[in-house]
């Protein structure tokens, strides 16, 4: 565990700007900020003072003025990190902030570790360790859904869920336990009914929470999106559209894109992250080849497939690649972007407006160069995952360490059920049953080591 000094950092930002907030935290937080801040109103120290208040004063290094600041001040227990917090509001000079950060370790603070103050919190009983790790994914956060999910674990949604689930288990386990001490009696205090409905009840939510990080990950990540079809129909052209720069070269030549080009972009308030695939066709060039590999391969991860078509040639061929592309698709959603239909056969388009689609199929006939319709296929793409659907108290597991515990609970809970349809003695049924509460408790740092602890704050940003 970490030491009990007076910790600080810069909590904003680096770089200049208008202003910059410096935090310190422990036992000495108020003494050494006394030590340098000057209030020409009141007089009084900051020790003096109410908690959760502001002081306009300034800093000094002896005789000398550093800057005109504003001081928080923050009591402990009721703090973030549950000690003794100052927070020095002072001007965003990069000068300026680092002379405040040299007075304050010359007095006997020192500089806080990566995460150290959300450690604390943790460390000191403010938070569990999903809602730390949740005060991270929404400082990472870069669209709606990811800030709603991450708001709703660190306000305990998601530690609600599992501390109930534990809580019902720990009732169980006590009274197999104590069976265990009366085996001699042969009684029954655990009713194994009881604990059957109880069981099936958590593998339910073990499995609903362990199967909603297939959308956490594309909430968190961005929508994998993959952009396909043959050379020269029009994808690097709509790629470029839809980042607003010229990420892809865009040429008459076939066979351009010889590798994936990837990007993310935040699209009214949904991440996206794009894949603009090498043309799908026969060739013989081995670079070529290995690119159009790699597009397959991108084709199988994205959740939502945009087939590019070229309404320039005609319906026999484009029905062709739709049908393709149609026997590759398993669980995505697939858009079929019918290009150049500014400009395209009559006959193609007018046939494409009458084709039999699937239920996770859409067409949007769109002009990428001209930018016509790009608003259409963004909203199918949105529509395709629905993530503006999600309340703000859904429970969707978006960290990795989560998802793995979650899968070791929910094994654990399944051999509890197969031991109870084989009735199987109580023993065996605790040592399962302890296995999930353990996967479970990892979650919440109910039980947790030091290298877990170090592996996960280590990440966070200095001063968060």
């Amino acid at each position: 565990m970490l030491d009990q000094l007076t910790i600080c950092a810069i909590a904003t930002s680096p770089g200049m700007g208008a202003i910059a907030t410096i935090r310190l935290s422990g036992e000495k937080a108020l003494e050494i900020a006394d030590s340098v801040f000057q209030s020409p109103k009141s007089g009084k120290k900051l020790a003096e003072q109410q908690p959760n208040t502001l002081h306009f004063g300034s800093i000094a290094d002896g005789n000398e003025l550093i800057d005109e600041v504003v001081v928080s001040i923050f009591r402990a227990p009721h703090s973030f990190t549950g000690e003794d917090v100052v927070e020095i509001t002072c001007h965003g000079s990069v000068y300026i902030q680092q002379r405040i950060l040299q007075l304050l370790i010359a007095k006997d603070a020192r500089m806080a570790l990566p995460g150290e103050f959300t450690q604390r919190a943790f460390l000191n009983g403010k938070m569990d360790l999903s809602q730390a790790e949740a005060v991270a994914d929404l400082i990472a956060s870069t669209n709606r859904a990811a800030q709603k999910v991450a708001i709703n674990q660190m306000r305990g949604g998601f530690s609600s869920e599992l501390t109930n689930l534990r809580g019902e288990l720990l009732h169980f386990i006590a009274m197999i336990e104590l069976e265990l001490d009366f085996s001699e009696e042969d009684v029954e205090f655990a009713d194994r009914d009881q604990l059957k409905k109880l069981v099936s009840k958590i593998e339910s939510i073990l499995r609903k929470l362990k199967d909603s990080f297939q959308l956490g990950n594309v909430i968190k990540n961005g929508i994998p999106v993959a952009i396909i079809g043959e050379t020269n129909v029009g994808k690097s052209t709509l790629l470029n559209a839809l980042l607003n720069e010229e990420k892809a070269i865009v040429s008459d030549i076939h066979g351009t894109t010889r590798d994936v080009i990837e990007d993310v972009v935040n699209i009214h308030g949904t991440a996206f992250r794009f894949f603009d695939t090498a043309g799908i066709r026969e060739t013989t060039d081995q670079i070529e080849t290995l690119g159009i590999e790699r597009s397959y391969s991108k084709f199988d991860l994205a959740t939502v497939v945009i087939l590019v078509i070229d309404t320039l040639n005609d319906f026999n061929t484009v029905s062709e690649r739709i049908t393709k592309i149609r026997k590759r698709i398993k669980d995505q959603h697939l858009i079929i972007a019918a290009n150049k239909s500014d400009i395209g056969r009559a006959e193609t388009i007018e046939k494409l407006r009458k084709l039999s689609l699937k239920a996770n199929e859409k067409l949007v006939f769109i002009a990428a160069k001209q930018r016509t319709n790009l608003d259409e296929l963004i909203s199918e793409m949105q529509h395709a995952v629905s993530l503006d659907s999600i309340s703000e108290d859904a429970v969707i597991v978006t960290n990795v360490r989560h998802f793995e515990a979650l899968s070791k609970a929910l094994e654990s809970i399944e051999r509890v059920q197969l031991g109870l349809d084989n009735l199987i003695s109580g023993d065996f049924l605790a040592q399962d049953i302890r296995e999930c509460l353990h996967f479970l408790g990892e979650i919440t740092g109910e039980i947790s080591n030091d290298e877990i602890l170090g592996h996960i704050f280590k990440n966070f940003c200095i001063g968060k």
